[in-house]
């Protein structure tokens, strides 16, 4: 259908703006290094060409998108494992509320998990502050990215949270595209997977004076992202420190680029992906309709917390990091004493930034956080 313009402030690529997306793409000075990485064992000029063979966002994202995303697996991963495909229909769209780990790779290893499995990629929110530099809009909005505004007085706020509710809803139910959101702004740092209601409230601003409708017309699927190794584990507890008695954080310039980057590059281990169980009508209405609208959205974003929980998947080094942390051996049986030294390993490495002990607890807590949730 012929795109609404009332979103062209956010909204993703045309099929008909890919091609001098990619001329632009090829041209940016630091287009060869991304070439380099994404293509290894191909010449610059070869890698252009498949660029500017791209016509459309289908064989942008079916040809290059899917090089990339293969690429990080293979060469950062320690293998991709997913479950949940069968809880979705592909003849469906669904809102994936997500926990969110790393900038990029959350959204886009699932996208690629339903290429493969035979659903149509969705689009995938990206916040305005991650949108600099025209290489990575071009990427982005190539890649059916749309933008979520972020900064601004209550009452700017308040119009792009009503903004982006109705982008996301006419996505769903007229473009009939499939949307990626976090469970709340920015990434979790210190391993607890919380929805945020401001997340429920929003989504809630385009649908109706009925609740529960409102909901249930997005087609809710909670997912949840498993890293063996936290994506930017350390970058995350130096920003975690710094922040730490309620001192504000202030990035440095260049430092969303770089996190963007680190977690592309940075070994993973093992990554799971879990599609949980889609919250149903039923589900919704199970909730006491005498709850006042802050209760009934505390409720969904709870029952939203508890798939993507149960969801998550477990491995060694949480288990190491409590054990650590607690000082105590209670989950000894559930890894090795290689795991546990190169997780200690991992974890020197904090050395080299200071020696008060908040940073190694920060650290452990990254991990081992999951546990309690």
């Amino acid at each position: 259908m012929t795109e609404n313009h009332k979103f062209d402030d956010i909204r993703p690529y045309t099929d008909e703006e890919i091609p001098a997306a990619m001329q632009r793409i090829v041209s940016d000075p630091y287009f060869p290094q991304v070439a380099q990485y994404v293509y290894p064992d191909r010449t610059l000029q070869e890698v252009k060409d498949i660029m500017l063979g791209c016509r459309n966002i289908y064989e942008f994202q079916t040809t290059v998108m899917k090089q990339v995303n293969e690429q990080v697996i293979s060469r950062t991963t320690d293998g991709l494992t997913y479950g949940g495909v069968e809880r979705i229909d592909p003849s469906k769209r669904y809102l994936f509320i997500s926990n969110h780990r790393d900038i990029v790779l959350d959204s886009c290893l699932l996208m690629y998990i339903l290429h493969t499995n035979g659903h149509k990629i969705g689009e995938i929110t990206f916040g305005s502050n991650l949108m600099k530099g025209q290489m990575v809009i071009d990427i982005g909005k190539s890649n059916k990215m749309f933008k979520v505004e972020r900064g601004g007085n209550p009452r700017e706020l308040y119009a792009t949270s009503v903004h982006l509710s109705e982008y996301i809803r006419y996505a769903i139910t007229q473009k009939m595209e499939s949307v990626w959101i976090a469970q709340r702004n920015g990434r979790t740092k210190d391993g607890i997977d919380r929805t945020d209601q401001g997340l429920i409230k929003m989504l809630s601003m385009s649908g109706g004076k009925d609740r529960v409708k409102a909901l249930a017309d997005l087609n809710i699927a909670p997912v949840s992202v498993s890293y063996e190794w936290e994506s930017c584990d350390i970058l995350k507890t130096l920003e975690l420190y710094a922040s730490r008695d309620g001192k504000p954080y202030v990035k440095k310039p260049g430092e969303d680029l770089n996190s963007i980057l680190t977690g592309i590059t940075q070994p993973k281990g093992r990554v799971h992906i879990e599609i949980c169980q889609p919250l149903t009508a039923d589900d919704l209405n199970a909730i006491p309709s005498d709850y006042a609208d802050a209760q009934f959205r505390h409720s969904v974003a709870e029952l939203i917390d508890r798939r993507i929980c149960g969801g998550y998947r477990l491995f060694p080094n949480a288990y190491i990091a409590h054990d650590l942390r607690s000082g105590s051996g209670k989950y000894v049986d559930r890894y090795t004493n290689v795991q546990r030294d190169v997780f200690v390993s991992r974890l020197n490495e904090l050395d080299r930034y200071g020696s008060d002990p908040a940073l190694r607890d920060i650290f452990l807590g990254i991990y081992a956080n999951p546990i309690d949730n």
